[in-house]
Parts: C-alpha cells; structure tokens; sequence
C-alpha cells in the first residue's frame, strides 16, 4: 500500500486575504479528486488537501510515498516547491493539470512524472513503477480525456472537507462534458474534441448533491456547458424537481436564446459566465459573425441585458491585446459595453500564450512574440507574454489600466451594486469590487514601463534578466515557500513548445 497525498492548488501561495480564502475552497477542481479516488480503488491509502493559501502543504511530507499535485501555471513555483520539499524526505512526486498539459517539459525538470490526459490506467501505471527520474521527469499521458470519472457520490469525502472551509457561499464541483465545438485559436480545449458524460451519472450526481445540502449551489467545469442543450436539461429535469438545486455555468452567448434562458432560470440557474472575448474576432460565440465594432457592442450588451433578466450574476469575459485590436477603439467599445450593461461583471484577460496550450502558441513562438515572463505573473490578469502587434508596451498597459478603473474602479462598482438583482450577486461583485488591484497594478506598470528599461527590455523580449519588480513580488508572494524552490526555477523556456517540433516542421 502506497501513502499518497494529493494536493489541489485553488491559491498560488500563502495569502492573508480573507475574500480569497473563503472563496478558494469553492473553486476546488475536479481532477484531483478524481485522482484520489481512483488511488484509493487500486488499494492505497489517500490524504487528499485543497490548498487555498494558509495550509500547511508541507505536513504530511514525512508519511508521504508519492505526491501528486494539480496546479494551474499560476501556482507552478509554489507547486515546484513543495514537490522539492516532498522529494527531500524521499517521496516520489507528479504533477497534473493545465500546467502539466502547457508546460511540459519545465515541469519534468522538478517533478518525476508529468500528467498529460489523466485516466486511471496512467495513475495504476504509475503507482505500479513509483520510481524517482532525475533529472528529467517522464511524461505520461492518454491519448484523450476519460471517458468516465468518479462520482460526485465518490468523491464527496474529499468535496465536503473542503466546502467546510469555505464562506458563505461554497459551490460544489461539477462536470457533464470535456472539449468544446469551438475552435478558439487561444484556448487550451480548443483542439479537443466536445464529449458529452454520462447523463446517468450526471443524474445520480445530482440527486445525490440534493440529498446532502438543501439547494446546493453547483458550480459547472464544463468548458462550454450546455452543447447538447436539450440533452441536458432534460435529464437535469428527469433528476431533481425544479428550484431543487443552483448552478452556475460557462456558456456561449449563441446558446443562450430567450427559451434557453427560461429554461435554465426553472431550473436554478444563477450564474453565467460567457465570452465574449473581442469586438472583432469570435463571432460564432455571441451569434454576431456579421457585424464588428460598435454595432456588435449594441447587439451583444442587449443579449446580456435578457440573460441579466433572468439569472442573476452574469461574468462577461473579454480579451485584452488581440492582433485584431489597435488603437483606442476596442477599449472604448468595452467601455461603453460596460455603460450598457452595468449589471453584468466585466472579466478581462490579457492576450497570453500558455506553452502547449493551443496552436497559435506555435505559430507565436516562431514568429519571436513570446517573451521568459515568469509563470507566477501568468494569471492573464498581472503579465502578458506576447509582445502586442499593434501597440507599444506603455501605451498598451494605459489603456488596460484605464479600462479596468471604469469598470473595477468605485464608480464602476457602485454602478453594479444598484444594477444587480437579489442579494448575494450585489454583496458578490460589490467585495471582488473593493478587493481588486487590478486598476492600480496595471496603472503602476504603465509608470514602470516608462521608468524602468530593464522592465521594457525583458518584455520585449530583448533579455531574459528577471527584472528586480518580477523577483521582489514572487518572494513576498511565496512566503516560505521561496527557500524551498528548486535551483533555476524562476526561468523556462518560453519557446518549448517550438524546439520540441521536427526539425522540419519547426
């Protein structure tokens, strides 16, 4: 029998946040728990922790015979740190989760395996051959997602835990689908195909969820939920009565047509979080392949307005820096998209290549647009990796900082509170409101980029000397956690995903 601690990073390092730690436990993955399911159906005996910023994730190392970790990039150099601490009292190590899936080969370098498509044939394999590999790790991975996965059911010994941490609100995880029909040039589903889950699992997830937590608040993973609308809803409906149960859901704004939308307010749904992306580009995913500019903002913001009719909290996703973008216009259309739709809660994401993530990474890496930017900075919020086509990195981060001070900023967030229906969603956005930096952050990296030439220099690529503010805010960041990183893993290389082509290819 093996001792297995499996650990879920929800926080990228220790945090005093207290919105932050109240919230993370709700934003529990999947994955792991699927994982340390399957570990304890081959016999071995699991410990399994949500780490969201104040655990001791370095505990259980003395009982641990193998790690496995399941982290974003965000979270890589806490994650690589404590896969070194494991590894120092003798505990073989792996690594699964986006930032396996997009960075490869620098997680090899600090862990002995790397996850890839996780079934529970990888994880038996594995456990069989347990063997430390330095100094490079072994890549390991199925040719597509599961099939299936473990139940909520299954898993729940490992979800209630952890939704003890939590504030008010705690949101039990989903999921009824991997992929997406969509073929994002940026998203890592992007080139996976959509594949729908067993709807009678899906059912038995859902009667089960009612029965341990009066209307439970479900949080949909599914990259797109919703594909097979009619498919879904019907056996939602076939499984709990109406209002039984709250959901939130990433959905595409061309499935949410007014009968759609009725639909999903029956049947509970609160929240919804479609992209929108751009004002240019993605138009099969608002329905307004037709129209550009400002004729889509006054198309997409009246969408919005009916799905806010009828569910309550509504995030919409932009992206921030596309080729398509150039001058002042997409940041004047988002916003005055904002003005139009003062219920809703912007999210903006900046243009960032993910290593593997998708295939215009590639396309990016050998055109030269990918600069070292540390994977603690890769939130798509606090750094961006690819030199925009269009705008210098100054002028760029002005118009991103003046952008998220009207939508983030007091005004902005006092303009949601009146607009939001019901309680929950105005006291929600009203704390993500006054608990953002983001406005300040991106104005402070403007200013830098005026001040600092080193700072300018390794964004564009032209060095990949950390700069001075990069290795400051990822020693506060990490805490304790920063004696413990590997040596040479604040550096990688952002170009991986290109040297790993054939040569002919590359």
């Amino acid at each position: 029998m093996v001792r297995i601690t499996v650990i879920d990073f929800a926080e990228r390092g220790p945090t005093r946040d207290l919105f932050k730690r109240k919230m993370s436990p709700s934003f529990a993955s999947v994955m792991p728990q699927a994982v340390a399911v399957w570990c304890e159906e081959l016999g071995h005996q699991v410990h399994y922790l949500c780490y969201t910023g104040y655990e001791d994730v370095a505990a259980p190392a003395r009982d641990t015979d193998m790690l496995i970790v399941g982290a974003f990039t965000l979270s890589a150099f806490t994650a690589y740190a404590v896969s070194n601490i494991y590894r120092r009292h003798g505990a073989v190590t792996a690594l699964g989760g986006p930032h396996a899936r997009c960075y490869p080969e620098d997680a090899a370098r600090h862990f002995d395996y790397v996850l890839g498509f996780t079934t529970k044939a990888e994880i038996a394999e594995m456990l069989e051959e347990r063997a430390p590999r330095r100094p490079i790790g072994r890549l390991l991975g199925a040719e597509r997602q599961p099939r299936a996965l473990p139940s909520l059911r299954q898993r729940w010994k490992f979800v209630e835990p952890t939704l003890a941490k939590a504030g008010p609100i705690k949101i039990i995880p989903m999921i009824g689908s991997f992929g997406c029909p969509y073929s994002c040039s940026f998203c890592i589903d992007a080139t996976i195909a959509y594949q729908p889950l067993d709807f009678d699992q899906l059912q038995d997830d859902l009667r089960f969820a009612v029965s341990r937590v009066k209307r439970p608040l479900l949080g949909w993973h599914d990259p797109n939920f919703g594909v097979r609308f009619k498919d879904y809803m019907d056996a939602i409906e076939a499984a709990v009565p109406p209002g039984s149960t709250r959901s939130i859901a990433e959905m595409s704004m061309s499935l949410l047509g007014d009968a759609n939308l009725e639909r999903l307010r029956r049947n509970g749904f609160v929240g919804m979080l479609p992209g929108i992306e751009s004002w240019y580009e993605y138009g099969n995913k608002t329905r307004t392949t037709r129209v550009s500019g400002a004729e889509r903002v006054r198309q997409v913001a009246d969408h919005v307005n009916r799905v806010l009719a009828r569910i309550p909290f509504v995030q919409t996703n932009f992206i921030l820096g596309l080729d398509s973008d150039l001058g002042r216009e997409p940041f004047e259309l988002t916003k005055r998209f904002i003005d139009l739709t003062p219920g809703a809660y912007p999210a903006f994401s900046l243009f960032t290549c993910y290593g593997r993530a998708s295939p215009l990474n590639l396309e990016l890496q050998r055109a030269g647009r990918i600069n070292a930017m540390p994977f603690h900075f890769l939130d798509s919020n606090h750094g961006m990796n690819i030199v925009p086509k269009n705008y210098g990195w100054a002028e760029f981060y002005d118009h991103v900082a003046d952008l998220t001070q009207h939508a983030l900023g007091a005004r902005g967030t006092m303009r949601r509170f009146a607009a939001n229906p019901g309680v929950t969603a105005r006291l929600f956005n009203l704390l993500r409101g006054v608990t953002t930096g983001r406005p300040k952050y991106q104005a402070g990296m403007a200013r830098r980029l005026r001040e600092e030439p080193d700072l300018l220099a390794f964004l564009n690529g032209e060095t990949r000397v950390l700069p001075a503010f990069f290795t400051g805010r990822i020693r506060k960041d990490l805490g304790t956690f920063w004696d413990a990183l590997p040596p040479n893993s604040l550096d990688h290389d952002q170009n991986a995903y290109r040297a790993a082509q054939p040569a002919a290819a590359a």
